[in-house]
Formats: structure tokens, C-alpha cells, sequence
């Protein structure tokens, strides 16, 4: 059950939040050479399709992936929370 609903899109209010979200992360990081633009470009305008949520999560580390989850609503928390489980 929980493969399935990894690929299964959450609603789009708690997709955009966890994509502003990352928006957001990415953007404290140092920019020099380019690294955070070209991992926010990749997210920016990502569809709310098939595995999408969990794929912006996926690209945080698991010490920025505590900062999301910490950021984030309690319905992104679960959502992502059930995707995991």
C-alpha cells in the first residue's frame, strides 16, 4: 500500500506547500556556482504528478529533511509521513 501511494499525488495544496518549502531551503544555501538555482530550477515548475512530492523531498538530505518537516503543516507532515511508511 504504501509504494502506491508514494506515487500517488498528494492535493495541491500540499504539494505547492512542500515545493515552496524546498523553494525556501534551497535558497539559504550559498549560491557561488550556481547550486541552489539549478536545484530550485529543477523544482520550480514540477507538476503535481506521480511521485513528485516525495521526489522534492528526496533531494534534501536527512538533516534538511528534518528542517522541512519541522517547517511544514501538520497535513504535509502526514502526507509525507505516510509515503514513507
Amino acid at each position: 500500500m504504501s509504494q502506491e501511494l508514494y506515487y500517488t499525488p498528494p492535493s495541491d495544496e500540499v504539494f505547492n506547500e512542500m515545493k515552496q518549502l524546498a523553494i525556501d531551503l534551497w535558497n539559504t544555501y550559498d549560491n557561488t556556482y550556481w547550486y541552489a538555482d539549478e536545484k530550485v530550477d529543477k523544482i520550480k515548475d514540477i507538476e503535481n504528478i506521480w511521485d513528485n512530492f516525495m521526489y522534492i523531498f528526496a533531494m534534501f538530505d536527512s538533516d534538511n529533511q528534518s528542517k522541512i518537516m519541522f517547517w511544514a503543516s501538520e497535513i504535509v507532515r502526514e502526507e509525507t509521513r505516510k509515503r514513507l511508511y
